[in-house]
């Protein structure tokens, strides 16, 4: 269904719960516009219907408006996940003749100070109001990101305040999920469950308060379920992540597996990728599966939960998803609560020199 292009793992802001992978791939790895044209033109032979222009930041590429355009011709329908930091009037104006079809703006914070604190950028939060008003006079669709976590949360209802404020058609309340940088700083960022509490009331009071004028979506951190997700809607089953050297990842953190080896679409096509390599194959369906997985009548519903968090958590990738209620390593999920109860506010940045 969907293609994720990480176009660049440079971004101006330096977020401590970022999803991408601890190291971080240099500017001189990254795809050229020719090599990501060609992954476009494979992905809509393959019958993808949606392309996501992430990263990183993916406006800091200067050839972002080339490959929306290039996309937009082969049929895809584009959307771009961005800060807002750099998206400028004139670099709108490019977009919108390129075809964009919808942006997604992140968010660290309602509240200004705290907002470019976390982000760690000085007036990043101005620049991303100003590139909420250029997406909704140009007349797209906004969808307004929200990431929440122990530091924030308390202002999750003026972060909904805010979305309602921009014109925002959709607002995703999402706790962090806890990966590369967000694994990495997780002790300071894990909430605690009366804000989890909290916050699970709020949204569902601003649910009911604007049901038929915008959506809210709520994703909530897996260290509090009793079942798990199904991870980017089951292990290369919906969708392909390319990140920007080019290797073809069936979710953002796959590269944290030990044992794999990551097809790169530099030397496979993208329809091979997809049906035959290890990377897609392995955990696709319910035949790998462990007990209780495989008897479970939820197995084709979660799919087996996130491999990425089994093998952070658990140790073990093809293990039991320590969200499930049922896993024997269940119990380590209340562990890192517990463990993050006290722990220091202090935040490792998401950065590496030169990117």
């Amino acid at each position: 269904m969907g293609l994720i292009l990480e176009l660049t793992h440079r971004c101006p802001l330096q977020c401590a719960y970022c999803s991408n992978p601890l190291t971080l791939d240099a500017p001189k790895s990254e795809l050229g516009a020719d090599e990501w044209k060609r992954v476009l033109d494979e992905a809509a032979a393959l019958g993808v219907l949606q392309v996501h222009f992430s990263g990183g930041e993916p406006v800091a590429r200067r050839d972002l408006v080339e490959l929306v355009a290039h996309a937009s011709g082969r049929g895809l329908y584009t959307n771009i996940i961005t800060s807002g930091v750099l998206l400028t009037e004139a670099a709108m104006a490019s977009l919108l003749a390129a075809g964009i079809d919808h942006i997604q703006l992140s968010f660290q914070d309602a509240e200004v100070a705290e907002a470019d604190r976390l982000g760690g950028y000085r007036g990043g939060h101005a620049k991303k109001l100003e590139a909420a008003k250029r997406i909704r006079e140009a007349g797209l669709p906004l969808t307004a990101n929200f990431v929440v976590h122990r530091q924030n949360v308390d202002r999750v209802e003026a972060m909904i305040a805010l979305g309602e404020a921009l014109g925002a058609d959709r607002i995703e309340i999402a706790h962090v999920q806890y990966y590369g940088w967000g694994l990495l700083n997780r002790s300071a960022l894990l909430p605690m469950p009366d804000q989890l509490e909290h916050c699970t009331a709020a949204v569902q009071a601003a649910r009911t308060r604007l049901k038929g004028v915008l959506t809210i979506d709520y994703v909530v951190p897996d260290y509090y379920a009793a079942r798990p997700k199904a991870c980017m809607g089951g292990w290369g089953k919906l969708f392909i992540n390319v990140s920007p050297s080019g290797k073809a990842l069936p979710c953002h953190a796959a590269e944290t597996l030990q044992g794999f080896t990551f097809p790169s679409v530099r030397d496979q096509a993208l329809a091979d990728i997809w049906a035959t390599s290890d990377a897609f194959t392995r955990f696709r369906g319910d035949s790998w599966m462990p007990d209780p997985c495989k008897s479970c009548d939820r197995r084709e519903i979660d799919w087996g939960g996130c491999r990425c968090q089994a093998l952070a958590i658990a140790g073990d990738a093809a293990s039991v998803d320590p969200a499930c209620a049922l896993s024997p390593d269940h119990d380590l999920m209340r562990q890192a609560i517990d463990q993050a109860r006290d722990a220091s506010p202090a935040l490792t940045p998401r950065r590496l020199a030169g990117v």
